[in-house]
This record gives structure tokens, sequence and C-alpha cells, in this order.
């Protein structure tokens, strides 16, 4: 009896170790290094950006480290699944599309879409609303797209391959266009400020960076996307077995929220407060 007693003793004890040394692991976040001011590199190579902060303010709220590490977009879902990295943070809207293969925690800021042009462009001054939700839908978003429809006809429009923007340019929803995809943003700002593109598709903070870093003459033209193929907001992406981690990450960002933390770290970056 007393053998058993002390094998059980055991077992819970080795079991105990082994959940902390779980406990103790950094968490590992992919981002993609590439879509500033979301995610980016300096000139020495560090990652920094938007969520590169956020992701350590999270990880101190969870009370564990955190390492971020790069990831191209196109792999980002494959590479957790496969356990490269435990959660993403890379400006990933959440999308039921997406939700069939990983799990989002709430949304930590928003990710307007917009359309961009070179300065001097027929497509400047779109008579369009300043922002249509496709969720929502009504006659006034059909009327919007009708008017892109008939802009964009003949036109090559260039975006980020596997993104949100992708889908909806592939949606039908503005007809039949030249789509032309890239694997980064970078190469999407290249080759519209090269008039490779005649307009381009993204997150409208991706190109008002890009124009003020670069001092090209970049334009936000047409109406601000939300909703629909555009989602409901960014959030952390984590594997649909790590239910923990995901509690874990939902906490955070609502104590980050009610602490005034997300609102300080993108009003740093974006010049204006993304929270959600």
């Amino acid at each position: 009896m007393m053998n058993i007693f002390k094998k059980t003793i055991f077992s819970v004890l080795f079991s105990l170790l082994i959940i902390g040394n779980v406990n103790a692991d950094k968490i590992k976040i992919g981002t993609e290094g590439a879509y500033p001011p979301w995610n980016s590199k300096d000139a020495s190579g560090k990652l920094i950006g938007f969520e590169v902060e956020l992701a350590y303010t999270l990880c101190r709220y969870i009370g564990q480290q955190c390492e971020i590490v790069e990831q191209d977009w196109d792999g980002m879902i494959p590479a957790l699944i496969m356990r490269k990295f435990d959660a993403i943070m890379a400006g990933m809207s959440i999308t039921a599309e997406r939700q069939k293969a990983i799990n989002f925690s709430q949304g930590y800021a928003d990710e307007v879409a917009s359309l961009a042009v070179m300065k001097g462009s027929d497509l400047e001054g779109m008579d369009t609303p300043e922002g249509i939700n496709l969720t929502l839908g009504g006659s006034g978003v059909k009327k919007t797209l009708k008017t892109l429809t008939g802009a964009l006809a003949g036109k090559t429009v260039c975006t980020q391959t596997a993104t949100i923007h992708q889908n909806f340019l592939e949606s039908g929803d503005v007809g039949k266009i030249n789509l032309r995809t890239y694997k980064t943003q970078d190469e999407v700002n290249l080759d519209l400020a090269s008039g490779r593109c005649d307009v381009a598709l993204a997150a409208a903070v991706a190109f008002t960076d890009y124009a003020e870093k670069s001092g090209k003459p970049v334009v936000l033209v047409g109406p601000t996307f939300s909703g629909g193929a555009f989602g409901n907001g960014v959030g952390v992406g984590i594997r649909k077995d790590d239910t923990e981690l995901l509690k874990a990450f939902n906490k955070a960002i609502e104590k980050a929220r009610k602490n005034g933390d997300i609102s300080r770290i993108a009003t740093k970056w974006f010049g204006f407060d993304a929270s959600m």
C-alpha cells in the first residue's frame, strides 16, 4: 500500500513539474515584419511596429516572456499549425474562412482598407462615400460598388497575395479587373509608385505610412472598406487546440484595452487610435 501511495505522489509531482515547465516557456509569436506600421524591421533588422510592441505588452499581462519570430505572410497559418510558433500577430483580420483553420482572440485593432493611386491619376476625386461596411450592405453599398466597378474597369489593380484584399478583388463585387498580386506589401508599394499598378488595395495606414516615409505622392481614393470579406478587426491567431492560451490572450487584451495600452501604442504607430 505504501509503495502504491509513493508512486501516486511521484506521478502527481512529475505531472506538476511538466506543467510548470510548459508554463515557464516563452510564448512564440509569429509576425511578418514587412507590413508597416503593423509590423516591420528597422535598419538593423530588428522587428518593430504596433503589433511587436503590443505583443510584449500582452505577454506581460499574461505573465510570460515573448519571443517574436519572423514568418512570410503566405506561410503564416501553416507555420502556426505546424507549431513553429504559438500565436500570430501580423495584421491578420478575423474572417470566417480563416476561422475554419485557427481560432482568433477578440479583436485588438481595426484594419480599415482603402484604394490608393499616385497623385495625378484619373481616379483621384472618385465620388464615393467615405466608408462602406460590406456586412451591413444596402442600397448605398450597392451604388458604391457599381461606381467602383466602372472606375476600375481596364485598370491594373495590385494587392498582397493571400489577403482579405485579394479575396475582395476576386469576389466579383467590383467586376472583372486586371489583378496583380505580390508576396509583400513593400512590393505593392514599389510597383504602385513606379506606375506598374494603376491602383492598389491594402490597409489605409499601410499606404499613408509608405507615403510619409518615402515622400512619394500616394493618394487614398474611393471609400474605406470594412466588414464582409474584410473581416471583423484584427486579432491574435491561435491553434484550435490551444484553448488556455486563447483565454489568456483574451484576458490580456481586455486588460490592455481598459488600461489604455492599446490606444496608446496604436496612436504611437498609426497616428490615431485604431483600437477596437
